[in-house]
């Protein structure tokens, strides 16, 4: 399928998941509610379900760029954001303001507290990783995924220590968090997330030809004119800051960034150029209908959305791996 052809059919098929998305969930809005300001209706769809889609919209878009052009970066279609601890780092902040916060400083400052340490966690991580993978010729590919790993066990023991020490209450936070959630979404977290991830969309973009030509092989593109030290550490804090500021508002959302870059190279080819600006396109989609599911599964209760990408994600990879192997026998 073309790039053009895949752009207009996602486009197609976001409308009416916009639409979906902001009409269908427990409270069943009447075919009037735009033209009752202030009303019960009104207040669900402007005040809680359109920050909602937009936020949907907005970290599905950065998780799957994000994951693009790292598997791009790293020469590897398996490469994910949370590889390199960025998600672990971030959770293990989280965490830690959920278990030793206390009433007294969460009460007051936990809707500011929890996100802005998640946030602060995922970017020291990556500047750690970065440090590490330094060295006398430029920052090594191998040495940062290896510091990845071994700063997501880290993280991940320290957070199981954690919640083996927390009270009931706190364990319960910190179970819900570490599942992802969208359900608490309000203006200002959707406008903080387009404030950031906007920027974050617009340069990761713009690296597409770059990224083409880093697929040829670093000394091929050393010669093409590319400064891979500078490129590599550029689009590193590019992805530290985007899925950094989604894990600090949404939680822990797998699978996007891993999946989404992997149908659109399957159903387009690798060029960059198109693989970003439509891995980001679907991104949004699939988080989306997942928002979507989540309200609507248990409804009215909510699945955390974690569950859900993780749900669709896992078994849709494991047909594309065997649709993969069969077609190279």
């Amino acid at each position: 399928m073309s790039a053009h052809r895949l752009g207009l059919l996602l486009w197609l098929l976001l409308l009416p998941v916009v639409l979906i998305s902001l009409w269908v969930g427990p409270v069943s809005l009447s075919s009037d509610a735009l033209l009752q300001p202030g009303s019960r209706d009104w207040l669900i769809l402007f005040e809680l379900r359109l920050p909602r889609l937009v936020m949907s919209l907005a970290a599905g878009a950065i998780l799957a760029i994000t994951g693009a052009s790292i598997q791009a970066l790293f020469r590897n279609s398996l490469a994910d954001p949370g590889l390199i601890g960025i998600s672990a780092g971030a959770a293990l902040a989280a965490v830690a303001v959920l278990v030793f916060g206390g009433a007294w400083l969460l009460g007051p400052f936990g809707p500011v507290l929890v996100p802005l340490a998640a946030f602060a966690g995922g970017l020291l991580v990556t500047a750690l990783v970065l440090r590490i993978a330094r060295t006398p010729r430029g920052v090594s590919v191998t040495t940062m995924l290896l510091a990845g790993i071994a700063l997501n066990s880290i993280a991940a023991a320290a957070i199981g220590v954690m919640k083996y020490f927390s009270d009931e209450l706190s364990l319960r936070q910190v179970t819900f968090w570490l599942l992802g959630n969208l359900h608490s979404t309000d203006w200002g977290s959707a406008l903080l997330l387009l404030a950031i991830g906007g920027p974050v969309l617009l340069l990761l973009l713009r690296e597409g030809q770059q990224l083409n030509l880093l697929l040829l092989g670093e000394s091929q593109a050393r010669l093409l004119g590319v400064v891979t030290s500078r490129l590599r550490r550029r689009l590193v804090l590019l992805v530290a800051l985007g899925v950094g500021t989604v894990v600090s508002l949404g939680g822990l959302i797998g699978f996007i960034g891993l999946v989404v870059p992997h149908l659109v190279r399957l159903l387009c080819g690798p060029d960059n150029r198109a693989l970003l600006p439509l891995s980001a396109l679907l991104g949004a989609l699939l988080l989306t209908l997942a928002d979507i599911l989540a309200r609507l599964l248990v409804s009215p209760a909510e699945l955390p959305i974690g569950i859900v990408t993780a749900l669709i994600g896992g078994p849709f990879f494991l047909l594309m791996i065997l649709y993969r192997q069969r077609g190279r026998v």
